[in-house]
């Protein structure tokens, strides 16, 4: 059963179907570890800057570029990013916690699960403990991860993902974004339709 990394939904989960295996869900794990370099990304700014980022800040100006595997950038975003994170001896903490990020999306991302899950297992037990002054972030990130590597690692084994739930809640949540504002049911049931292309073929035949 596919999960996030809320430890509620797992002690329900296995006090009502305690057969069950649990699986936490790779997107969450990711996230997790996104918001943990936005966390550093954040700090290191404030330390180094002495304000919140501005435009022309170096590591405001890679904050997406951050979130992109690496495999995806330009050339351009590449160096743009390489000339950030060296532009100053502090953000080698972000730099660091950038490389775990890849590492673990690397990890679901492999072509073969049995070496995938060995690569997961060996970065959850490099980041646990142990890791240098100025890397807070990560280490809270590694401490949560290891708390739950059987879970994590159940992915390799089950293939289990509620990234499709994740997808449909998404499209649900935009929805009844529409509807703020708005007042007359029937305008609202037009737009929601027109949104989910309900109409598209309609509208576009006009």
């Amino acid at each position: 059963m596919a999960m996030d990394g809320f430890t509620g939904y797992k002690s329900a989960t296995t006090e009502e179907l305690p057969a069950a295996r649990v699986v936490m869900d790779p997107f969450h794990v990711v996230h997790l570890a996104a918001s943990k370099l936005d966390q550093c990304r954040q700090r290191v700014q404030q330390q180094v800057c002495g304000h919140r980022g501005r435009k022309d800040d170096p590591l405001y100006k890679i904050r997406r570029i951050l979130h992109t595997r690496t495999e995806l950038l330009t050339d351009k975003q590449k160096i743009r990013l390489f000339e950030s994170l060296t532009s100053h001896d502090d953000h080698v903490a972000v730099e660091i916690t950038h490389q775990i990020y890849q590492q673990l999306i690397a990890a679901y991302e492999h072509r073969h699960r049995r070496e995938g899950k060995k690569l997961m297992y060996k970065i959850l037990r490099r980041i646990r403990t142990g890791l240098p002054a100025g890397l807070a972030e990560l280490a809270q990130l590694g401490r949560s991860l290891w708390n739950r590597r059987a879970d994590i690692l159940a992915y390799f084994d089950t293939g289990v993902s509620n990234g499709p739930v994740e997808a449909i809640n998404g499209r649900l949540e935009h929805l009844r974004g529409i509807a703020q504002g708005f007042r007359n049911l029937d305008h609202y049931i037009l737009r929601s339709l027109l949104h989910s292309g309900q109409l598209a073929e309609r509208v576009n035949a006009l």
